[in-house]
């Protein structure tokens, strides 16, 4: 029995989405999130921060949901599980990196709007098989 850990990260875009196709024609986003922590330090009462980025990938459907509707600052809620990758450099060096695999993204309401609209399920047509389940949401947001 394997298990998953799940995390959720909320904080601001670093950069617009990157949306590309695997050679199946399978959507990949790749972004950036900063999350800020502050807080009081009790000795010196001053306000201190700190900022955490963190890479997170997305697959398919939601991949172009995230795409259509987010940019570079908006205020996210991102829910995935982390995900270890390794590669080779071209000089020999072995590589390491630790990624959000979402499950969902989402604008953060604290401090926006959002008008959500419905996106109909490609290939959702009667007698294929995708009968009750949900169309992905897409939800452009406005800063």
């Amino acid at each position: 029995m394997t298990t998953a850990s799940t995390t959720t990260i909320i904080g601001n875009l670093t950069r617009d989405p990157e949306i590309r196709y695997t050679r199946e024609g399978q959507a990949t986003t790749s972004l950036g999130v900063a999350v800020n922590r502050r807080w009081q330090n009790r000795e010196t009462n001053e306000w201190e921060e700190s900022t955490s980025f963190f890479d997170v990938v997305t697959w398919r459907d939601l991949a172009e949901n995230v795409a259509l509707s987010l940019t570079k600052g908006m205020r996210v809620v991102v829910s995935g599980r982390l995900e270890q990758r390794s590669w080779e450099t071209e000089e020999g060096d072995r590589r390491f990196k630790v990624e959000i695999v979402a499950d969902e993204v989402g604008a953060s309401l604290r401090f926006a709007t959002a008008d959500v609209h419905k996106v109909e399920r490609r290939g959702a047509a009667a007698g294929d098989g995708a009968e009750g389940e949900a169309a992905t949401d897409a939800m452009p947001v406005e800063a």
